[in-house]
């Protein structure tokens, strides 16, 4: 396979058009006719990431997180993201983001997220739906109903089993004995939709980078308990719905690459004391 056809088939789960305004999404790096036989999924383009798929061999990365979100004048090596460019092309290893677009897609990051802290996958439906979609499937975020309803003590354990570890865990807003059944959830940082999610009426919201000032005010109308998990923790689960998805189609082209999900943890926090 060429870069330019594992581009097609992945842009077929994930279309750049669905991204946002501001996002920066699509082949970072490569050459469109190299050839690809082993793609590293990963959530974000770092030094570590890097190092890994270089190691194993990769022709390809994909990552959630943008390199290049805001416009640069240099990519010289003299800076952090100057020498990933750098490396990457002297390797000969492409790298490709999928940001927003995966976000909104259906199924996309927050329904791995959703299926990771135990939600009913027939119950989902977007949070915030894109109006662009006529299905009403695509969308950022999704609403979901426990198989059984728990206390939201039992919950907070459920998101930490369901969860890859980090330094600063899982947290949670609210009585810990209410009883939890029908849960918003949004793949990173999703302090935007508080008020979205007060709206639909669920008995809690799990996101993550929550803000202590809109996290207060929420938390004090009592009526929706609040669970705030690390940035990296909740997009980590779609990098295997991703490489599962790509795979699929290939196969169905019957072509073949491997894939391998980066198990590194590159939450920006490493310790909580």
């Amino acid at each position: 396979m060429t870069l330019h056809d594992v581009i097609e088939a992945f842009e077929g789960s994930y279309d750049p058009a669905w991204a946002a305004s501001w996002d920066a999404v699509g082949l970072v790096c490569g050459e469109p006719t190299q050839r690809v036989r082993r793609i590293v999924f990963a959530v974000d383009p770092v030094a570590d990431v890097v190092d890994e798929a270089l190691h194993w061999g990769a022709d390809l990365i994909v990552t959630h997180h943008p390199l290049l979100l805001r416009g640069v004048s240099s990519v010289a090596a003299t800076t952090p993201k100057g020498r990933l460019i750098h490396r990457l092309i002297s390797a000969g290893t492409a790298l490709y983001t999928a940001h927003t677009n995966a976000d909104t897609a259906a199924p996309g990051v927050s329904d791995a997220l959703a299926a990771a802290v135990g939600l009913e996958p027939t119950s989902l439906r977007p949070l915030a739906p894109d109006p662009t979609d006529p299905t009403g499937r695509r969308g950022i975020g999704r609403i979901g109903t426990l198989p059984q309803p728990m206390p939201l003590r039992a919950f907070v354990e459920q998101v930490r089993a369901g969860l890859p570890a980090t330094a600063t865990g899982v947290r949670a807003a609210g009585d810990p004995e209410r009883r939890v059944a029908t849960v918003a959830v949004s793949g990173g940082a999703g302090d935007s939709l508080l008020e979205t999610a007060r709206a639909a009426g669920v008995d809690v919201y799990l996101t993550s980078d929550l803000r202590h000032h809109p996290s207060s005010e929420f938390v004090e109308h009592g009526d929706i308990a609040l669970i705030d998990t690390a940035h990296w923790a909740s997009e980590w689960p779609w990098l295997t719905e991703a490489a599962k998805q790509l795979t699929h189609v290939l196969a169905s082209q019957a072509t073949n690459v491997e894939t391998r999900v980066s198990t590194i943890v590159t939450d920006a926090w490493s310790q909580a004391l």
